[in-house]
């Protein structure tokens, strides 16, 4: 029994100093590789497959102004008063569930950025108390505006893409920087599922669902993201 409560200190001490280190770590070093591209690659070689990823880390200030506020119209509205869940989304998910048998996503950005940066993306109840722990994390040490940078610089937004610049490359022959506020609001139109989606060959649902981004970016206040980008240019 000793033993045993030996090795379960020193397994909990060394998760948590390392994942803390870790965390301290990507506040200021770009993340350059995610579990999901690594899991994606792969696939990739299981199906005789040349595995391959599209991904260029920018910083901020090189992201057009309008990426930060079509995601958070279209994904996570609250996501600049929240402190890493939308209690208020995660009740109507709750309510949906009751009274449609309806599963409908509750994960804010700051959610979505833990998994993606951390862990692997099959849904479990091991992983959602891993992603409970991290995005608390992150909200506290990161902040904000660099979750957002890195959200923006990580997410799969495409078959073997990830990432707004490599996105921005691909699908509309440009940089992050030159977006424009439809583009943008098409990239994030397809978030929800990016492989079924793509940005470059809208479908009428993605359309509809750019025009109804477009308009909550023109509702949503300003996020200091955004503000500090324009001062930059």
């Amino acid at each position: 029994m000793h033993n045993i409560m030996k090795w379960t200190t020193f397994i909990a001490t060394f998760f948590f100093v390392s994942t803390l280190l870790a965390v301290c770590i990507y506040k200021y070093v770009p993340v350059y590789v995610t579990p999901l591209m690594i899991i994606r690659s792969v696939q990739h070689i299981t199906k005789a497959e040349s595995p391959q990823w599209q991904h260029k880390w920018v910083p901020k200030e090189h992201i057009s102004k309008h990426m930060a506020m079509a995601v958070i119209a279209s994904e996570d509205n609250r996501f600049a008063t929240h402190n890493g869940f939308d209690l208020k989304e995660i009740k109507k998910a709750i309510e949906e569930r009751k009274t449609r048998n309806r599963h409908r996503g509750a994960s804010t950005i700051s959610q979505q950025t833990a998994k993606n940066v951390f862990l692997w993306p099959k849904s479990s109840w091991v992983r959602k108390g891993f992603e409970v722990y991290f995005t608390f994390l992150i909200e506290k040490i990161w902040g904000k505006e660099r979750i957002m940078e890195v959200y923006l610089n990580s997410i799969e937004m495409g078959a073997s893409i990830y990432g707004v610049e490599a996105c921005a490359r691909a699908h509309f022959q440009t940089t992050a920087s030159r977006l424009n506020e439809e583009q943008c609001a098409l990239i994030a139109a397809s978030l929800p599922n990016p492989i079924r989606f793509n940005s470059a060959k809208p479908s009428p649902y993605m359309i509809k669902r750019k025009g109804q981004i477009i308009r909550l970016m023109h509702l949503v206040p300003p996020f200091p993201v955004v503000q500090k980008s324009e001062q930059t240019k």
